[in-house]
């Protein structure tokens, strides 16, 4: 299994089961939470990367999800929880938003006026080579690129003992995969992989990357001057009709406000969204689902004009 691990990470493709196609959720108004948690049984020959990758879901959050199962050898019948039900970012709904602490991508757009969103599991930067916050656009959309690396990180490699050139054209041992689109902020790209194993971790020099079947699909749907907001937000809540959902995932390392101040963030949300209207909430469950951070939303409140036995039911 180790060797097989090295073969995936190192080799310029590694597919070891079918991907999954880009999913499209309609947005009714006044929803923030979108899809449907699963479960599926492991076969003898998966492991999370490929199960993962089968439906949409990054390392990260398919490890999160299942803290009791092994990563590499799951072992045939496990059950493997899907985490694949998401409370959407608070921010605006327009174009891209990534928000990196969820290692997670949402594009915002409309089909025959219907507003949709779809969303795809990422790759970022390590902490020495830091994705970066606020606002952004695409500046140019690129098929086949080549990557031209820059000197810090070619004096990276050859710190490692390994050459690279100044210029690294299209093909299989490309980084880039086969699209690019180029930010705003310079030297940033959102991109493919020849490395899918990767995606979901923090591994990019500051790049934002894709399965290539991901990047294949948002490629052609968005346009130069698309907006592009990247965030940083561990903890989301939001409304899935009568209930509120709390959805939490462990802070960047650098994060040391997101570790510090998880619940008051969460407090101060769920006075915001309860405004005007207003909810039941069970605070223990909250506190045990930011203390296990599992990347899972999870119903802690109901709105007050719930009937009561339906209310009541979220304590049981």
């Amino acid at each position: 299994m180790i060797r097989r691990l090295l073969q995936c990470l190192l080799a310029p493709i590694c597919l070891w089961g079918a991907t999954a196609q880009a999913e499209v959720f309609i947005l009714p108004a006044g929803e923030q939470v979108v899809g449907a948690e699963g479960q599926v049984a492991a076969a003898y020959e998966d492991t999370l990367t490929d199960i993962g990758r089968r439906h949409g879901i990054g390392y990260e959050e398919i490890r999160r999800a299942n803290p009791a199962v092994d990563p590499w050898l799951p072992g045939e019948g496990t059950a493997v929880v899907l985490p694949t039900r998401f409370v959407l970012p608070n921010a605006p709904r327009r174009g891209v938003v990534v928000n990196l602490a969820e290692y997670r991508m949402y594009y915002y757009h409309k089909v025959d006026g219907v507003a949709r969103v779809s969303t795809f599991p990422i790759s970022i930067g390590r902490m020495d080579w830091k994705t970066p916050l606020g606002r952004a656009a695409i500046v140019a959309k690129t098929r086949n690129p080549a990557w031209y690396p820059p000197a810090s990180i070619r004096e990276e490699y050859a710190a490692e003992g390994r050459d690279l050139p100044n210029i690294v054209p299209a093909g299989p041992d490309n980084p880039l995969g086969e699209y690019a689109l180029r930010l705003s902020v310079p030297g940033y790209l959102i991109h493919g992989t020849n490395r899918p194993a990767g995606v979901g971790m923090r591994v990019t020099h500051g790049c934002i990357r894709m399965f290539p079947e991901d990047i294949e699909w948002l490629f052609p749907q968005v346009g130069v001057k698309t907006p592009v907001r990247l965030i940083n937000e561990p903890v989301k809540l939001g409304w899935s009709g009568e209930s509120l959902l709390l959805e939490v995932h462990p802070a960047l390392d650098e994060d040391e406000a997101g570790r510090e101040g998880g619940m008051t963030f969460i407090t101060e949300r769920y006075v915001e969204l309860t405004r005007e209207r207003p909810a039941t909430v069970d605070w223990d469950l909250v506190e045990q689902v930011y203390q296990e951070q599992r990347g899972i939303p999870v119903v802690v409140g109901q709105a007050t004009d719930v009937a009561p036995a339906v209310a009541a039911r979220l304590g049981d």
